[in-house]
């Protein structure tokens, strides 16, 4: 996975058309000028979440979608794993202000090509979406050292598979879990399982007494750490 912000030869003579995903349209606003302004890139698209994000990727099918994670409606991470399950032609490149270990988990295993942070810097980004349309991958140097460590320390150490603990949920924790690791809202849960939100509470509540976990982050890590994302 590419470390360094080096640029590496594009493909010649053509044109990397973009697909900027965020929830805040002054920022979409902002990347889309600034991208624009170079000569080998072409915004032909933007969205405001990740529902909409992959309606406008089937339409449009860019060459590279550049991805907020924390989204409403669908997340950043979802809308990758869809968008990766119906075009993996397709570079992602994740731009966003999240540093922390779930995160970065959760965006990769959905097939992330790139994760940029927003600290990073119009440099970074750039370089992030020329060496994904080069076919490379692509790390921030803020997190290479955490991401590679984590790496190693999976490849060395026992490999545990999901404890007990998950079997003592009921079909719907198990379910409620994987939604909430994967960031869906009480309400869109509750859509989703065609439940009343109060019922989808109880559910979470019942499903974190159970694994002892606090917090929807440490929903998150449980699932990822337990490979439960990919089910």
């Amino acid at each position: 996975m590419e470390m360094s912000s080096a640029v590496p030869t594009t493909t010649a003579g053509k044109i990397c058309r973009v697909i900027v995903v965020d929830d805040h349209a002054i920022m979409r606003d902002g990347l889309s000028s600034i991208l624009d302004g170079e000569p080998e890139l072409d915004i032909v698209g933007t969205a405001g979440d990740g529902k909409a994000a992959v309606a406008e990727v089937d339409r449009l099918l860019p060459d590279i979608v550049i991805m907020d994670l924390t989204m409403p409606r669908t997340n950043g991470s979802r809308a990758i794993t869809e968008i990766k399950r119906k075009h993996p032609e397709i570079g992602v490149v994740v731009l966003t202000f999240h540093k922390e270990d779930a995160h970065i988990h959760s965006a990769l295993l959905a097939g992330a090509d790139a994760y940029v942070l927003k600290d990073d810097g119009c440099a970074e980004l750039l370089a992030a979406v020329r060496n994904v349309w080069a076919g490379k991958s692509y790390l921030s140097p803020a997190i290479c050292d955490r991401v590679m460590s984590g790496y190693v320390r999976a490849a060395v150490e026992p490999q545990e598979t999901v404890t007990a603990s998950w079997e003592v949920l009921s079909e719907r924790e198990r379910q409620v879990l994987k939604l909430v690791a994967e960031g869906y809202k009480t309400r869109e849960i509750a859509d989703y399982l065609s439940l009343s939100a109060k019922t989808v509470e109880k559910h979470r509540t019942n499903m974190m007494r159970k694994l002892d976990l606090h917090g929807i982050s440490a929903v998150t890590v449980y699932a990822i750490e337990n490979g439960l994302l990919s089910q």
